[in-house]
Order: structure tokens, then C-alpha cells, then sequence
């Protein structure tokens, strides 16, 4: 699993005139939550890029007071005007503790319903679970090979060890529908029957 490593400071004073401060210097202030104790901090902005731009899942070490705290990312604000990152959340990963994380999903094979001339439609691109965190991966894999024409893949049809998923079980997360051109070519095929 990628990990991004973030060095920070520790933040001793809080609050808007603070954090305004902190954003003139390009420093972003962060809470990591989740650990024995409330850790507020500070990195340059530029150290969250890669753990904010991107739609992987990582973890991110941060280094703050001498100390690394294994973390994942919880909850970003940005700046409604000029969208800037303005706070980062983030969750410290205790190995007895279960942890609430999106994980993304990765469609894999081709579907019988493509292969029929169908499209794919994915409805959801990622998924949320609950689990400890030695069991969290980069991204769940789901089969698509046997998803048909005019047919749903549905939450509850991913199947995880170690891990409860927590979105609803009847949500579709993908489908293959048809296409314009298929219904032409059906309705046409159909107008040469009534013909014969």
C-alpha cells in the first residue's frame, strides 16, 4: 500500500486568526483524530498534494514533535472562492481499533452485456467500510465478467473478508445498459419480422 509521508509541527496556538496565519505561509493546519490523543498540526501544502489529488488510497505518515502517527485521510475543507485546501482531517490508525474508510473500487474482466454490444456504467467508485486497519487495501476488486445486458451489480454482490461494508446493500454500483445504436439495430430487426 502507497503511503504518503507528511512532515509537519505541531500547532500551539488554534483558532481563525492562527489559522489565517498559518495559510499566509502556505501551511495547511490539520487534526489527527482517532490515537490516545488529539494531535493539531501544520504541513506546507504542498505535502498533502499527493494524498489529496489523487483518487487512490493511501496512508500518510506524519511526522510531527519527533513522533510518526500512521494515519488515513478523514475529512478535507477547501476554500469556497479560490479552492484552496484549508484543513485536513485525519485519522490515526490504532491496530485493535476498526476504522471507517472509501475504498475505491476496481472493475475488472469485460461483461457479457459489453461484449453484446452494451455499455458500462459505473454508478459508484468507491465503497465504504469498516475494518481494522491491517485489513485495508489500495482498492477492492469487482468482477464484472458475468454482468449482462440491462442488469445492475449491486453493493450487496461485493463480496469482503474481514471487512462490513456500510452503504446500503441494494445500491447499484455499476450496470450495463444499451446502447443507441443496439436499440436501432433491435428496432429495425424487429421491423423485419412484422415485414416477412
Amino acid at each position: 500500500m502507497k503511503t504518503v509521508t507528511i512532515e509537519g509541527q505541531l500547532r500551539t496556538e488554534i483558532g481563525k486568526k492562527a489559522a489565517r496565519q498559518l495559510r499566509s505561509q502556505e501551511q495547511v493546519p490539520g487534526v489527527i483524530y482517532g490515537g490516545p490523543t488529539e494531535v493539531t498540526f501544520a504541513a506546507s501544502a504542498k505535502a498533502f498534494k499527493p494524498l489529496v489529488y489523487t483518487g487512490e488510497f493511501q496512508f500518510a505518515l506524519v511526522n510531527v514533535g519527533g513522533k510518526n502517527y500512521k494515519c488515513i485521510l478523514k475529512d478535507l475543507q477547501f476554500d469556497t472562492v479560490t479552492d484552496q485546501l484549508r484543513h485536513v482531517d485525519l485519522l490515526e490508525l490504532v491496530d485493535d481499533k476498526k476504522v471507517i474508510a472509501d475504498l475505491p473500487l476496481k472493475y475488472v474482466g469485460t461483461s457479457k452485456g459489453v461484449k453484446e454490444g452494451g455499455k458500462l456504467v459505473v454508478k459508484m467508485k468507491s465503497i465504504k467500510v469498516k475494518t481494522l486497519p491491517k485489513f485495508l487495501k489500495e482498492f477492492i476488486e469487482v468482477d464484472i465478467t458475468n454482468l449482462e445486458l440491462n442488469t445492475n451489480l449491486r453493493v450487496q454482490d461485493i463480496v469482503l473478508e474481514n471487512m462490513e461494508i456500510m452503504n446500503s446493500p441494494r445500491i447499484p454500483i455499476a450496470s450495463v445498459v444499451m446502447t443507441r445504436q443496439l436499440k436501432q439495430a433491435e428496432a429495425s430487426a424487429a421491423k423485419d419480422e412484422k415485414k416477412k
